[in-house]
Parts: structure tokens; sequence; C-alpha cells
């Protein structure tokens, strides 16, 4: 059984982690929740003990498993406290503010024999599921270029912010977009990229572009705080097709309706969010059709974890993975300021 204590008991932990972990009984237990004032703007879990005092997790021996959901400039910090008290630990993205961080806390969990991985639910997405589902069928022959998008359209949040690396568009949405690529099409050759801050100088980075290169096939990933209309989730462009997704997985969607993972239909796509292939078949024959859409969850991320933990299985989530993201996302902003 994982026995989880949450260090922060804000909208991330409310909103993103709990309605899923809350929900597998027979894997996990939701033991002990902190913040600074051991109270909660969100309604209380029966049965949760919450606390503003860190040694009721650190020195209780039952829990196994602290998920890091505090604000990102204090990951680092936290993981590696957490670490030092001999605990498991589960970091929000972004994992650290720099690949060294990273690998320190890496290389510190390997010495004491526990585990750490960073909190990558977007794996779990419909609109990534179905991309794989499309790529795997073959129907699109080799791959010539794929383009994943994470538009959004918030021009007031870049205006009254000032930079911050670890605050940046970048970390804090492009982490997931990198990590999707990478998890999938595995190292790149080489990464080419374009990081702005649109508004000018001491304002927020907030559009970024990476190209992966994978022999011939460019992967590009890419997002921008100042869409008014969303490119794509997924572009996918073979020799004989492409399938374009437009809408990404509506999980976040649904929870911010307060609906819940056990309700008919959370997160499901509807008939207008399918995705269209079209592809020429092995006679030249053209085809255009809709593509019924995978169904994410993202209690899939605490069900790897129980496997890890509990029955030694390989984490999912890969150390060289997340360090080759902090790399890319680093190097991305060093002209930036």
């Amino acid at each position: 059984m994982l026995n989880i204590a949450y260090i922060g008991n804000g909208k991330s932990t409310n909103r993103y982690h709990l309605p899923f972990s809350s929900r597998l009984p027979e894997i996990a237990n939701i033991q002990t929740i902190y913040s600074r004032s051991g109270k909660s703007a969100w309604p209380a879990l029966e049965g949760v003990h919450y606390t503003s005092n860190l040694n009721d997790i650190y020195k209780d021996e039952g829990i196994n498993l602290v998920v890091i959901t505090t604000p990102n400039a204090s990951h680092y910090d936290l993981a590696k406290q957490t670490l030092e008290a001999g605990k498991n630990v589960l970091v929000e993205k972004p994992f650290a503010e720099t690949r060294d961080q990273a690998q320190e806390l890496f290389d510190l969990a390997k010495e004491k024999g526990l585990f750490i991985q960073c909190y990558q639910n977007r794996r779990y997405d419909s609109d990534f599921l179905t991309t794989q589902k499309v790529i795997e069928s073959g129907v699109l022959g080799d791959l010539i270029d794929v383009e994943i998008h994470y538009d959004r359209y918030n021009p007031e949040f870049s205006e009254n912010s000032t930079y911050s690396l670890i605050d940046s568009y970048t970390y804090g949405l492009g982490s997931h977009s990198l990590d999707q690529a990478i998890s999938y099409f595995g190292m790149p050759d080489d990464v080419h990229f374009d990081t702005r801050q649109i508004l000018g100088a001491g304002k927020l980075n907030d559009y970024f572009d990476f190209d992966l290169n994978y022999g011939n096939l460019k992967v590009a990933v890419s997002g921008s705080l100042m869409r008014f209309e969303s490119r794509p989730s997924f572009a996918i462009y073979g020799k004989r097709g492409v399938f374009i997704k437009q809408t990404k997985d509506r999980q976040e969607e649904h929870l911010k309706l307060n609906y819940t993972p056990d309700e008919p239909g959370f997160g499901q796509d509807l008939p207008e969010h399918f995705g269209t292939l079209t592809y020429l078949d092995d006679n030249g024959v053209y085809h255009k059709e809709a593509v019924v859409s995978e169904v994410g969850d993202y209690r899939q991320v605490y069900r790897d974890i129980y496997e890890t933990i509990i029955n030694g299985k390989e984490k999912v989530v890969k150390d060289e993975e997340t360090l080759l993201v902090m790399q890319i996302m680093e190097d991305g902003q060093v002209d930036l300021h």
C-alpha cells in the first residue's frame, strides 16, 4: 500500500492529485497533508491528518511516499529534505530549476535506496495516447514531421509578470510537452530552440519552440501564452498521410467543472473532439476519417508508482528523460532575463 503525504495543500494537490490518488483504495491511502497554516481552503478529506508541522510527515514511519506540490522555487529544497528524511518522493513539475539540481536529487535518492520521480501525468492524456495509436497503426507511413503544441491565451498574465527561469511558461507547461516527445521518441540527435519574451525583456518567458531532431524526423515542441486560437495539440505528418488532433485531453477541463474521475464520461472526448486522419492506402485510395479518442486517466501515475515502490518494477519516468528535459529548458533560456 502507498501511504501518501502531500507537502502543499493548494490547487495542485486538491485539483490535480487528490481526485485521482484518493480513488485508488486498493493501492493508496492518503494519510497526511501539510501546509504552512495547517488549514485548507479546499474541502477536507475525512480521515486525513492536516498539519503545519513537517515532522508529522518525516517522523511517521508508515508514510512511504511524499508528494511535493508547493510553488516551483521550493521543489528542489523540499525534495532534498524529504529524501534526507528517508522518504520516497514524487515532485510536481518542474522537477527542479537546473539540470545540476535534478542530478543531485537523483544521486541522493540512489545513495539512500529511495524513489524519486517527476510528476508527468500528461503521459496519460487522451490526445497523446490517441496520437500514439495512430502512429503505431503504420497508416501514415514513415514519419516526416511531428508538431506538439501547448497554446493558451492569457496576455494579462504576461503583462503583469516579471522574468523568472523556474516560473517561465517553458518550465510550467513546456516541461509536459517535452516529456511527451522524449518519452515516445527517445533521446534526440540534436536540439534547436527559440524561446522568447513576447512583451520584451524583464517579462515572462511566454513562448517556446524546441526542434528535436531524430535523423530525418523533426519533432517540434512549441507553446505560447499569446495564441488567440490554439494550434492543433498534435499534428503528425507521414509520407502517406496526416493526423490532426485539434483539442487537448479533457480531464483538466472536467476537474475545473468539479467533475470527478469516477463520474461517467469524465475526461472523455465527444465526437466533435475526435482527431482527423487523412491518408492514402496501399492501393492509392484516399481516406479521410475521424479517429475515436483513447481515454486518458491520471490515476495511472499512481498505479505506476505503486508497481515501482511496492513491486520493484522499473520507473516509468526515467531519470535520464527528466535530466534531458531539464537541460533543454535551461539551455533554452540562457539569453533571457
